[in-house]
């Protein structure tokens, strides 16, 4: 970390040509990285990364820069060429810093580099060896593991000093399969903001994230192409709410919403769901994925709501982009590095639990598709509109889960699927992932109950629904 003389320089520095905010991101990384390719060990080795980015804001402009050079003279050299950036006199000057003091919401009890890399190379071939002899059709197994530990202090002219600790790991399965000249694939990605004893069977072990893997891979190699046009869509818990995430999540963030690129912008108050839709984003959840103490702007996470009971009650907002909504900041600011600049992203986002069992909800269609998870797609937050391929997917008959169909892709916007939610479940879970964006790739958790879709459009090569 930097002296607290060198922080109160630099940032006086950047101060001295009239902006109004100036924030130091100090980073200090590392993590261990190691894949597994059909048994034979690919990669293994550590990363070390120490910068710092510095930025400056003025009204609606902004400065960023970042050097991985942390004497006093690159340091002062950065600052000073941003600052020429405005053309002023200083109005702000910060004669001291003091840290702010915290109980972690995200302890871990034992440090991922205390346990070596024998040992976690050996728990992810615990789960290859529980598929090596899964089926013969299996034809390529890929394990990858990666722990990061993560120390920033972020020094601000609010006058603070906000030092985090962050530690997390995830594992990853990946299983390619051929039959009748084609290939398919399944994957599963446990991943923890807790020690190396989650991956252990507490609660998750990594034998069963292979076996997932195998059994997806396994599961499409069967079956028939998804039909297509419109038609009732149950989506699964958990991971399907990353359809939630991409097309309705994105274009609730202020870096979208402040500039009027959102399909919801200036919204706040109006109904853009169905009643039984309520959404939240929340950085406080203890030991979640994309929980955290403090943003990357030094801001306390904060439990977001966003819609409530249909209608549009809040945005996710970070400091810059709330000058022009008029909005405080409220701890939503991320970056993957000191690389980047950060701006408002999401944590831990998801659909509120309603009433409804899920075999109700299923029983409650005579002839549609169910999606319990999907593989990804692309969303435009200026239209809302999207696309997502489901990774698992089955036809429902009479209130049944029938037979799986795989190429199926959910075509729409947002703002119409919102409103065609016509059933909640009660059972909320929640998957982790990453999700990329302008500030880099953060981690993230999505989740949802499952629900019902009255109408949508899915796209498949199966030809039409019977």
């Amino acid at each position: 970390m930097l002296s607290k003389k060198l922080a109160l320089d630099i940032l006086n520095k950047g101060l001295s040509t009239g902006a109004d905010y100036a924030e130091i991101f100090f980073e200090d990384s590392y993590s261990y990285s190691m894949s597994i390719d059909n048994d034979h060990v690919e990669t293994s080795h550590n990363n070390y990364t120490t910068g710092v980015g510095i930025r400056l804001l003025k009204n609606l402009q902004s400065v960023y820069g970042y050097t991985s050079d942390l004497s006093k003279k690159s340091l002062m050299a950065l600052v000073t060429s941003l600052a020429a950036s405005f053309d002023g006199e200083q109005t702000l000057f910060i004669k001291d810093l003091k840290v702010k003091k915290y109980k972690t919401i995200n302890p871990i009890n034992k440090d991922y580099d205390e346990t070596n890399k024998e040992e976690k190379i050996a728990l992810i071939r615990d789960g290859l060896e529980a598929i090596k002899d899964y089926d013969p059709r299996i034809v390529r197994k890929i394990a990858s593991w990666n722990d990061i530990h993560r120390n920033v202090v972020i020094y601000n002219s609010r006058g603070d000093i906000v030092k985090t600790n962050q530690q997390y790991a995830s594992a990853h399965y990946y299983v390619a399969g051929a039959a009748d000249g084609g290939l398919q694939s399944g994957s599963e990605g446990p991943s923890a903001q807790q020690d190396i004893e989650f991956f252990k069977g507490k609660p998750i072990h990594l034998k069963e994230a292979a076996l997932e893997a195998a059994r997806k891979c396994v599961l499409l190699l069967s079956a028939k192409d998804c039909p297509s046009g419109h038609m009732p869509v149950v989506i699964g818990n958990g991971w399907g709410g990353v359809l939630f995430h991409e097309a309705c999540g994105h274009s609730l963030e202020a870096s979208s919403v402040s500039k009027n690129l959102s399909v919801f912008s200036n919204k706040k108050g109006t109904k853009i769901a169905s009643d039984l839709v309520s959404a939240i984003d929340d950085s406080t959840i203890p030991n979640a994925w994309g929980s955290i103490d403090y943003d990357d702007e030094g801001i306390k996470g904060e439990k977001r709501l966003l819609i409530k009971d249909g209608i549009l009650v809040g945005y996710m907002v970070d400091e810059f982009n709330g000058r022009r909504m008029n909005e405080k900041p409220n701890g939503c600011c991320r970056r993957q590095n000191f690389a980047y600049e950060p701006t408002s992203r999401m944590s831990n986002t998801y659909i509120c639990p309603g009433k409804s069992t899920k075999e109700e909800i299923i029983s409650s269609v005579k002839l549609g598709l169910y999606c319990v998870s999907f593989t990804g797609g692309s969303v435009n937050p200026t239209t809302g509109e999207f696309n997502f391929a489901a990774s698992e997917a089955y036809i429902i008959r009479d209130g049944k889960i029938a037979e799986p169909v795989k190429g199926a892709t959910l075509i729409g916007k947002g703002e119409e699927i919102l409103k065609n939610i016509d059933m909640v479940g009660n059972d909320l879970d929640l998957g982790q992932g990453h999700c990329g964006a302008a500030s880099g790739s953060i981690r993230v958790q999505v989740g949802q109950p499952t629900i019902r879709v009255s109408d949508i459009l899915v796209g498949g090569k199966g030809g039409a629904l019977e």
